[in-house]
């Protein structure tokens, strides 16, 4: 028994592989690798880099990339920690104090910068109140900039002197926008900014002082894991670690749901690829069988004929590889040159990551997809030289399944995929494939009777079907599977973008009106109606801290860093309302409909993800500290709360007529269009105790990324389209061979040429019906199965889907006229002579 070396065996793959390029199973495995790298590198830079642009712009709104806060200053460890890394360091100190000056005093929330602040967006001031911003620039020391509801509090303007603490101030400018403040929207107190260096000099901050030390870092995103990995150990309890999607619920809500879909869709246009390598591999080993007992018979090892077309299946793969990585990156960008007037000024390049995880992914999808079909060339026989109906055992069934499923677990883990959305998504398909395969099988079978009497074309197209039954559905089912995931990613493209852009209608809020004194409630709600605003309920606040869980003090029972460790760390707006307010369900308990009672604890309603992560339930007592004085509520509901509404929103609501005899004041959102500037402005003026926070800014950013996600999600379609095709066309090439030979032989036996297409079009048109038909019910589960447990939206039958048996049959019907025509080409003598 010949052994070849290494090298003479590479050569001679190498040999095979260039003599086999035009093979038409070569080239349908070529394409389908290249599209499957293609789409996996175009979606994998797409989405990293305009998930770093969403990320950049994102974090402007966190004024850093990341932030360490917490009530007492970061250890010398935690800032060397940083530093060291080349990361780019600010100091942000925040406390409430009181404000002096001649005329008076006001307690104010003060904030004291360094130079470098902010790390991402700018600061923005005026020169006088109410004038025209400027952005840049920051208090220098001696100096603060104030929110002009301050001077208007004090009588005071610019250039007149406050003291904070035992440190006098000049106000130089009025302050107009933070960009890290867009995340904490009640802050009831006039705004103070002033450098860091004259913190000390106020001599305000002492042991036991409220104070919020914020370490604003900025840098790499591998440098910035790196320093979170290095401090999240060792934080403190009072310690955190803030990054864009925990620093403002809206713009993580919006990246998570990004993220999610384009990992979803990556992970169909690499499963339809993975598909069409399954089909052409089968095919291509089959073609195989006879080369390979030859090369048996001249010496070849079984080992050797198999490591022979592993060689030739991994060179390949490896050009298809290269090539797709190489179109992937062209492709995505000339997507970011077309879409540049769109997308943000500063996108990341995204570095060489993408394009190996595509690479990757390809070459994983042929190993798992194309290796157990190539198994069998190593077990052909020497004998089947002189008997070609020798077959080679099979590979067995949990080697040809385990090595699939393997190469997905391997994908799916690459896209770090919801495990949720994923089963959701695949077990659908599972189920509905076994449901339609057998009912598509039973349809096979009464098709019989309709045999008897049909005209010769419907009987030849039909014949073909009712042959193999077994392949039939097995090619309805791979062509309803090209269907099934172009209309589910164009369905999920235009209902859950539509939904997500429904959370923000053109008429949602973009101002924020807080400290409304009760006395002004009245007066200002009218002067909303007079400048045409579009409000929201005046709903009362009192700042009160829970302190204890039926009767156990709350720190007990949370753990470090849950969302509810962090809400007993600090005041919670409390709220009381007669009515649900918009935006919240009921997950648990019943509303309130009648007078408190009066023989118990009033009743209160905890937001749902508040009370999970502190273990509550209904009918627990809650224990509030509320300016020194102690109130207990029972939970009587619990709600699930649309966050991303940008109306006001509450973690505890308590039942009308509890909370009285506490100081409370009042806070609202409200829509006014643009052009009405000075409205605003003479609202302020009129109610200079209010603060009016406009949110223009973070609801054109939000908008901004829904409009990059549906970009994304429509340029993934086409990447899913030419995936379809490849398993479209795969899977004509399975059954080329065979068709060659009966349309050989039918014209031998005095079949015209007209008689067999149209025989093709009847058989492929039906195909293509049926697909559709199993592609629309297997589109219907799957959405519900989305819809219900992954996405938790509405669902409802979609009429539309009717269409596919219609577009299913004109596509399959064309395409496999197109991809068959060498059956109909071929002469039947060349034909007759191979056989």
């Amino acid at each position: 028994m010949t052994r070849l070396p290494f090298m003479r065996l590479c050569a001679l793959a190498l040999r095979q592989l260039l003599r086999d390029a035009r093979a038409s199973e070569v080239r349908v495995l070529f394409f389908a690798l290249l599209v499957a790298v293609a789409a996996s590198t175009a979606i994998g830079y797409f989405g990293a880099r305009l998930n770093g642009a969403m990320q950049l712009r994102a974090s402007e709104f966190l004024a850093a990339d990341l932030v360490l806060q917490g009530s007492s200053a970061a250890q010398p460890a935690q800032i060397d920690a940083g530093t060291s890394r080349g990361l780019t360091h600010a100091r942000v100190v925040e406390f409430t104090s009181v404000v002096a000056a001649d005329a008076g005093i006001q307690l104010s929330s003060i904030k004291a910068i360094d130079p470098a602040y902010p790390l991402r967006g700018q600061l923005r001031s005026a020169a006088t109140p109410y004038g025209s911003e400027t952005p840049g620039g920051g208090p220098a020391a001696g100096e603060a900039w104030v929110e002009a509801r301050l001077l208007a509090a004090l009588g005071l303007t610019l250039g007149d002197s406050i003291d904070v603490g035992m440190k006098t101030l000049r106000m130089t400018r009025v302050l107009t926008y933070e960009p890290d403040r867009a995340g904490n929207f009640y802050s009831l107190t006039p705004r103070v900014l002033m450098n860091i260096a004259d913190l000390d000099a106020t001599g305000v901050i002492q042991p036991g002082s409220r104070v919020t030390y914020r370490d604003l870092w900025r840098g790499e995103p591998d440098t910035l894991v790196q320093y979170r990995q290095a401090v999240e150990k060792d934080l403190a309890a009072n310690q955190r670690l803030l990054d864009t999607r925990d620093g403002n619920r809206q713009i993580g809500g919006a990246l998570g749901r990004a993220e999610r879909y384009l990992n979803m869709a990556s992970l169909v246009a690499v499963l339809l690829a993975g598909v069409a390598v399954a089909l052409s591999a089968s095919r291509y080993a089959a073609r195989r069988l006879d080369a390979s007992a030859l090369l048996r018979c001249l010496g070849l090892s079984r080992h050797q004929a198999l490591g022979l077309y592993s060689l030739q299946l991994a060179m390949l793969g490896l050009v298809a590889a290269l090539a797709g990585a190489l179109l992937g990156w062209l492709a995505q960008l000339g997507l970011f040159a077309l879409l540049q007037g769109l997308l943000p000024s500063t996108v990341p390049p995204g570095g060489i990551a993408p394009a190996l995880a595509g690479i990757g992914t390809g070459l994983v999808a042929l190993a798992g997809f194309a290796l157990p079909p190539l198994a069998a060339l190593g077990r052909v026989p020497p004998l089947r030289v002189l008997r070609r109906d020798l077959l080679p055992v099979p590979p067995s069934s949990w080697l040809v399944y385990g090595a699939a499923l393997f190469a997905l677990g391997l994908i799916m883990w690459r896209l770090s995929l919801d495990l949720l959305l994923t089963f959701a998504l695949l077990g659908g398909g599972l189920i509905a494939a076994l449901l339609l395969g057998g009912l598509l099988l039973l349809g096979l079978r009464s098709l019989r009777r309709l045999l008897v009497g049909s005209p010769l074309p419907w009987r030849l197209g039909l014949g073909q079907l009712l042959r193999h039954p077994l392949a039939a559905a097995g090619q309805a089912l791979a062509f309803g599977l090209i269907l099934l995931a172009m209309a589910l990613v164009a369905l999920l493209r235009a209902e859950l973008l539509d939904n997500w852009q429904a959370q923000l209608p053109k008429d949602a809020p973009n101002h924020f009106a807080l400290n409304i004194l009760p006395d002004e409630r009245e007066p200002f709600a009218q002067r909303l109606r007079e400048v045409n605003a579009t409000s929201a309920p005046l709903y009362p606040v009192i700042p009160g801290r829970l302190t204890h869980i039926n009767d156990q003090p709350v720190q007990q029972l949370v753990s470090k860093e849950s969302t509810g460790d962090r809400a007993v760390q600090r005041d919670l707006s409390l709220t009381w309302a007669a009515e649900l307010p918009q935006g919240n369900a009921l997950s648990e308990g019943d509303w309130w409909q009648t007078p408190p009672a009066t023989d118990g604890p009033p009743a209160v309603s905890v937001e749902a993800e508040l009370a999970a992560s502190l273990k509550l339930k209904l009918g627990d007592l809650l224990t509030f500290d509320i300016g020194g004085e102690h109130r207990q509520a029972r939970v009587s509901s619990l709600r699930t709360v649309h966050w991303d509404s940008f109306q006001p929103n509450f973690y505890m609501i308590f039942q009308p007529g509890t909370l009285q005899g506490l100081p409370a004041t009042y806070l609202t959102s409200f829509y006014l269009a643009s052009g009405h500037d000075t409205d605003v402005v003479a609202l302020s003026r009129a109610f200079p105790a209010v603060t009016i926070l406009q949110v223009d800014a973070l609801l054109g950013q939000l908008r901004s990324i829904l409009a990059q996600v549906t970009l994304a999600v429509e340029y993934v379609l086409l990447f899913v389209l030419a995936a379809g095709l490849a398993v479209l066309f795969a899977g004509l090439q399975a059954t080329l061979d065979e068709r060659i030979r009966q349309g050989a032989l039918l014209r031998a036996l005095g079949a015209g040429r007209a008689l067999l297409v149209k025989a093709r079009r009847i058989e492929f048109g039906l195909l293509g019906a049926a697909s559709g038909l199993l592609a629309a019910l297997g589109c219907e589960l799957i959405t519900w199965a989305l819809y219900r447990f992954a996405f938790d939206l509405h669902w409802a039958p979609h009429p539309w889907l009717l269409v596919l048996p219609v577009l299913g049959a004109v596509l399959v019907g064309g395409a496999g006229v197109f991809g068959t025509r060498r059956a109909l080409n071929a002469t039947p003598l060349s034909v007759l002579r191979e056989t």
